[in-house]
């Protein structure tokens, strides 16, 4: 069977939409002729239409974001530890669950497996929703039997990433507000007040002081070019989005960024965050090293330290190390080398991994706190000085004025 979205006419002429299981589209719209519907649209629930402009509007919103996956993911362990089979599990969810999206794409899951399929092959059809780490998850849960636990330790796993995730965004968020304000502040100060105020002073044929006359030059440049610096930023900007498009200039800059004072350091631990508590969870669910490290590295975003884990994993083929096959990048953090020999020494690989990402986690903390209390008071200062410097150049002439006056 396959999942079928649909549009259609009820009795009283309301459009109703919703999701119904059918072997084919010829079954889907008979079966809505049975509830009394009149069919408008029908289409099936498929990997393309969640990719796709027209699957979006059917979806009315952006997909499933991780902090619905992450709910979905314990909602689904917690129905299965309570003796619910995958299908009553699913069928759950999608009966409380409020959003389309994840009522169809449960749906769609639902009907994979009424036709026989694995809970991670239903899955493999969604790969947009799905990510590879978490099907290769639900896989090694399935075969060994242990679906629920290893579900719930793959919640957990989604969740911390959304907390870390959080973290960091919300770190930026304050400084790009001021930042933000302040280039307004300035720029209407520039644009509107100075030449006002000041222009007062031209008509009193006085020489003005040096930093009065650079205001007004300044103000004076802005006003003439404004439309000019605009279309510039504007076209800045969509070079900079076609150049990024191109994988060596994002490996370029992302080279760059790793040697960066504070901002390098963050971007190598949350990276390394990342990998290793990928790693940690793949290992303890049973997941075979190689696959493991094909699978973390789709989460690691810094391209040199995806290509030095991808050169890891063909050195750890080949029978080298996994501790040795990664140092010699020299990307990775020491710690991290270090817990992994000491892991593959004892036979407790996925605990050091743990140890490592938690470690990684604490730094990137500490990181962001330091950077916050930095960045707070350097652009308070800075916003404050240009603010200083225009009234000043305004306050410059009348004093100037007052003493002749005298």
């Amino acid at each position: 069977m396959a999942a079928f979205r649909y549009e259609a006419l009820d009795s009283t002429g309301q459009i109703t939409r919703g999701v119904i299981e059918a072997d084919g589209l010829r079954q889907a719209r008979a079966r809505l002729r049975e509830l009394g519907l009149i069919a408008v649209a029908v289409h099936a629930v498929t990997q393309e239409t969640l990719n796709t402009s027209k699957g979006r509007r059917w979806f009315r919103g952006r997909g499933i974001n991780a902090g619905q996956l992450s709910l979905l993911t314990r909602q689904l362990a917690t129905l299965l530890d309570a003796g619910l089979t995958i299908e009553q599990a699913l069928s759950a969810m999608i009966e409380q669950s409020e959003s389309e999206t994840v009522r169809q794409v449960l749906a769609g899951v639902r009907a994979e497996l009424q036709s026989g399929q694995t809970l991670a092959q239903a899955l493999s059809h969604y790969e947009s929703v799905f990510p590879e780490i978490y099907r290769a998850l639900v896989k090694a849960g399935e075969a060994s039997g242990e679906l629920a636990r290893v579900l719930l330790r793959l919640a957990d796993y989604t969740e911390a990433r959304q907390v870390l995730r959080q973290k960091v965004g919300l770190a930026f968020v304050y400084p790009a507000i001021v930042t933000l304000v302040a280039l307004l502040v300035i720029a209407g100060l520039l644009v509107y007040v100075v030449p006002q105020v000041v222009g007062v002073f031209q008509h009193t044929h006085q020489t003005l002081p040096l930093l009065t006359r650079l205001l007004i030059g300044l103000s004076s440049a802005l006003q003439a070019s404004w439309l000019y610096l605009l279309g510039g930023v504007v076209t800045a900007g969509l070079g900079a989005r076609i150049l990024w498009q191109r994988e060596v200039a994002r490996y370029w800059w992302h080279m760059r960024s790793l040697r960066l004072p504070v901002f390098g350091r963050m971007v190598r631990g949350l990276n390394t965050a990342r990998m290793a508590s990928t790693l940690a969870i793949l290992s303890a669910s049973g997941v075979p090293l190689l696959a493991s490290l094909q699978a973390a590295a789709g989460v690691v975003s810094n391209l040199p330290m995806r290509r030095a884990l991808e050169d890891a994993s063909k050195k750890v083929r080949e029978g080298v190390g996994f501790s040795r096959a990664l140092a010699v990048s020299g990307l990775f953090p020491p710690i991290l080398i270090h817990l992994i020999a000491s892991g593959e020494s004892s036979g407790r690989l996925d605990a050091m991994l743990d140890r490592a990402a938690k470690q990684q986690e604490q730094e990137i903390g500490g990181y962001i706190s330091v950077l916050i209390s930095l960045l707070e008071p350097a652009l308070i200062l800075i916003m404050g000085g240009v603010v200083l410097m225009i009234v000043l150049a305004i306050l410059l002439p009348i004093i100037e004025m007052n003493q002749i006056v005298r």
